[in-house]
């Protein structure tokens, strides 16, 4: 398990995959905003295939 600081300065444990999923979740909903600014599509893998996606 890997220890890290919160903001207020205590430590809490979290495994990497724990940290790493919360992180690809932060990046999708920014990725989806960005999108949804600028009326670009969402690549998504569905079925075996790449499709695009309105945001």
């Amino acid at each position: 398990m890997r220890t890290m600081k919160s903001k207020n300065g205590k430590k809490t444990s979290r495994t990497l995959a724990t940290a790493a999923g919360r992180a690809l979740r932060r990046a999708a909903v920014v990725a989806r905003k960005t999108a949804r600014a600028h009326g670009t599509p969402i690549y998504l893998w569905k079925d075996g295939k790449i499709a695009a996606q309105k945001p």
